[in-house]
């Protein structure tokens, strides 16, 4: 390659992962870089912004940290870009040096049991989309489902799950203080829920959720937390293990209190069936036991909990792009070390990193060092790397009558979203529509 020219690195997806490939690319003097910062959405942060609840208000600042990296003079964000619609995989190689897929896991996992497309049946990234105020939620879908619920079933014990059942359960006045939408704001306040059940097929000593995101379930102003018993007599030398159960077992003389929601979480609880005819009415739930050589089996011992609503949140899965193929089992690009292999064989200048690399795993500083393991690569590579020929990516999509949106329009963004929230005494209220975003982004003159 010119050592006269910098390396021209396309990272597609502006979410955290594609911020510290961003980074680590700018902060190395190895190699002179310019990196493209591309993401589908006008707004850069991925799950920070849509996927960490609005109620996390210090995980959710994470992206004031992120945000230095769009300031670096060599990294140039371009939003309101679809890699595979807008341009394909082809056009954007043509003008780049390298390209870093960093687009994340935004599918879901399914339960396969009957009952599961059912009206008030849901997808937790349904909800977290909904309630983060993503460009893309279904409104219509999640507020239908939401209103006049008053049980729902939540399936899985990870954050995620956790994250939607104290959502659902806190009052409006501990929600207030939020970025989410108004419209959310005001579904919330206005569904009926008053008691959300927690399944989750293994015992509390597998459960995946973090002690700090448990303990948040016992100090709602409107919900007390249950749990029932099973498994809490089971002891671990995981001390993330021993410090859940230890919450779970302040909890299991808890009762529901007069007034009050209730958030029960319930182990060794299979859902085999989801019932109802024009909506759901109820789960079937198997009990189940972890045999020794600890395989999960059913007892054949079922019962039925009431719910006008559920949402799985068993899992997100990682989706292809059109020219870039995803295994359906895993979920991932395959790779080696971040080194994208097609057919088994090494594709130059392709690499990519955090959850469409290792899968949905790990907290978000997690995709810092896989970030870093990637960029190391393609460092590697640098000298062998084949020349992308185009002209600059900004001005072919220009050309292409596109309307990306670079750093000065996602300031006004940020600029308008602060605006909004002033208006209701509101640090920021996130703005969710599309269109009300690029307009933000191109004020009149």
């Amino acid at each position: 390659m010119d050592a006269e020219r910098q390396l021209r690195v396309a990272v597609v997806g502006a979410g955290p992962a594609g911020v510290y490939a961003a980074e680590a690319l700018a902060d190395q003097s190895e190699v002179p870089v310019a990196v493209d910062l591309l993401d589908r959405l006008p707004t850069p942060f991925g799950l920070v912004r849509h996927g960490i609840a609005p109620d996390h208000t210090k995980m959710r600042a994470l992206s004031e940290t992120l945000r230095r990296t769009l300031d670096h003079p060599c990294v140039r964000f371009v939003g309101n870009v679809d890699v595979g619609v807008d341009l394909s995989v082809a056009d954007l190689r043509a003008h780049v040096d390298a390209v870093v897929w960093t687009h994340g896991a935004s599918g879901d996992r399914r339960l396969g049991i009957d009952g599961e497309d059912l009206p008030g049946s849901l997808a937790a990234t349904d909800v977290v989309a909904w309630y983060c105020g993503h460009p893309d939620a279904d409104r219509a879908l999640v507020e239908t489902a939401l209103a006049g619920a008053r049980d729902v079933v939540v399936v899985g014990v990870g954050n995620v799950a956790l994250d939607v059942a104290r959502v659902l359960a806190r009052s409006p006045g501990e929600l207030a203080g939020t970025d989410m939408p108004q419209h959310v704001l005001d579904a919330l306040a206005a569904a009926p829920v008053e008691r959300v059940t927690v399944l989750g097929r293994r015992g509390p000593a597998q459960a995946t959720f973090t002690t700090q995101e448990l303990r948040e379930l016992g100090h709602l102003e409107a919900a007390v937390a249950l749990v029932d018993p099973v498994g809490l007599d089971e002891e671990s030398q995981v001390r993330a293990v021993a410090r859940n159960l230890a919450v779970l077992r302040e909890w299991a003389d808890h009762a529901p209190e007069p007034g009050k929601a209730s958030v029960r979480l319930r182990f060794f609880a299979r859902p085999v069936r989801i019932e109802g005819s024009d909506r759901v009415t109820g789960v079937v739930v198997e009990r189940t036991e972890v045999d020794a050589a600890d395989r999960l089996t059913g007892t054949r011992e079922v019962d039925v909990v009431p719910a006008d609503l559920v949402v799985r949140s068993i899992g997100y899965q990682g989706r292809g792009l059109p020219g870039l193929p995803v295994d359906d089992r895993t979920g991932v690009v395959a790779n080696e070390a971040g080194r994208v292999l097609r057919d088994g064989v090494l594709s130059p200048g392709e690499y990519v990193a955090g959850w469409i690399k290792r899968g949905p795993t790990g907290v978000v500083g997690t995709n810092k060092h896989d970030a870093r393991e990637t960029v190391h690569a393609l460092l590697a590579d640098a000298g062998g790397l084949p020349r992308g020929t185009g002209p600059d990516l900004v001005a072919a999509l220009l050309d292409r009558g596109l309307h990306p949106v670079l750093l000065d329009h996602w300031r006004a963004i940020d600029d308008a979203e602060v605006a909004l929230g002033a208006t209701r005494g509101r640090a920021r209220t996130t703005m969710h529509d599309r269109a009300a975003l690029l307009a933000a982004a191109h004020p009149p003159r």
